[in-house]
C-alpha cells in the first residue's frame, strides 16, 4: 500500500502530537505540524499532503479562513475539520467550505486516523459523504460558545482584544446591567483581571471587532445574530456588540458556566 501524506493544523500542540503518533503507526507520512494557519497553507502548497487535518482555531489565520484559501488554491488535499464547537450554523458551514469531517472535540486520534484512512485509501473522492462525527462529551461551556461565536465571525484569538471581549461578554450574561456602564465598571473589571488599563481594554476590543468587519464576514455576522442587523461597513459600538453576543446567550439559555 502506498504511504500518503497527511499534513496537521492543530492549536493544541500536545493534541497535535498524539495525532501524529498515532498517523504514523497507520502508516501515514506526517509530513507538515504547525499551529500557524498562514504557516500551514505554505506547508500545504509546498508538500502536497493527500489528506489535511485542521483545527477552527488556529493563529494568524482561522481554520475557515484555511478553507477558503485552499478552495482558491484548488488544493487537491481531502480536509477533516476538528473543533469544539456543536452549533449546526457551524458546522454547516464547515462543510460547505469543503470540508470532508467535522469531527467534535474532544476526539480519539484513532477515529481521526480512521477516517483518514477512508478518505486517503477510499477511492473516488467525489462519491464520500460530508459527516459530522461526534463522541460524548460534557455540555458545551460558556466559553466555547463564546469561542464558537468569534470564530464564526472572524475574530482570531490571538489578538489581546478576543480575550477581552470574551470577558466582558461573561461579565455582561452574569450581570446584564453592567452594559449600562462599561467605562466605569466593565473596562475596569476586565483590566483588574488582565493586570492591564480599562484604556487597553477599550481600544483592544475595538481593534478586534474592527477586524471581524474588515474580515467582510457581514452575512455569518448577521446569520448569528438572526436577523440582518448591520449591512455594508456599519459596525456596532464596543458595548453594543457585548450586549448582542450576551443577549444572544441568555436567550439560548447558556448562562451556567
Amino acid at each position: 500500500m502506498q504511504q500518503k501524506k497527511i499534513a496537521i493544523l492543530e492549536n493544541s500542540r500536545e493534541t497535535a502530537q498524539e495525532m501524529a503518533e498515532c498517523l504514523r503507526g497507520e502508516g501515514f507520512d506526517v509530513c507538515a505540524v504547525t499551529d500557524d494557519g498562514s504557516e500551514g497553507l505554505a506547508m500545504v502548497e509546498r508538500l502536497k499532503p493527500d489528506v489535511l487535518l485542521v483545527s477552527l482555531v488556529l493563529k494568524e489565520l482561522d481554520g475557515f479562513g484555511v478553507l477558503d484559501r485552499l478552495k482558491e488554491m484548488r488544493s487537491n488535499a481531502s480536509v477533516i475539520v476538528t473543533g469544539n464547537f456543536a452549533e449546526d450554523e457551524i458546522v454547516s458551514r464547515v462543510m460547505a467550505k469543503g470540508a470532508r469531517y467535522y469531527l467534535m472535540k474532544p476526539i480519539s486520534p484513532s477515529i481521526v486516523a480512521a477516517r483518514a484512512k477512508e478518505l486517503a485509501f477510499g477511492g473516488d473522492k467525489s462519491s464520500a459523504s460530508h459527516t459530522t462525527v461526534r463522541e460524548k462529551r460534557n455540555p458545551i461551556s460558556l466559553d466555547e460558545k463564546i469561542s464558537g461565536i468569534f470564530i464564526s465571525i472572524g475574530i482570531p484569538p490571538h489578538i489581546k482584544g478576543y480575550g477581552y471581549l470574551r470577558e466582558g461578554i461573561k461579565m455582561a450574561v452574569e450581570d446584564p446591567s453592567i452594559i449600562n456602564n462599561v467605562t466605569k465598571q466593565l473596562y475596569p473589571k476586565i483590566a483588574e483581571k488582565f493586570e492591564t488599563t480599562a484604556s487597553k481594554v477599550e481600544r483592544a476590543i475595538r481593534h478586534s471587532i474592527e477586524v471581524a468587519w474588515n474580515r467582510q464576514r457581514v452575512d455569518a455576522i448577521n446569520a448569528v445574530f438572526g436577523v440582518r442587523v448591520y449591512i455594508g461597513t456599519d459596525k456596532p459600538t464596543n458595548s453594543e456588540f457585548i450586549a448582542l453576543v450576551a443577549d444572544k446567550l441568555i436567550l439560548e439559555g447558556l448562562v451556567n458556566y
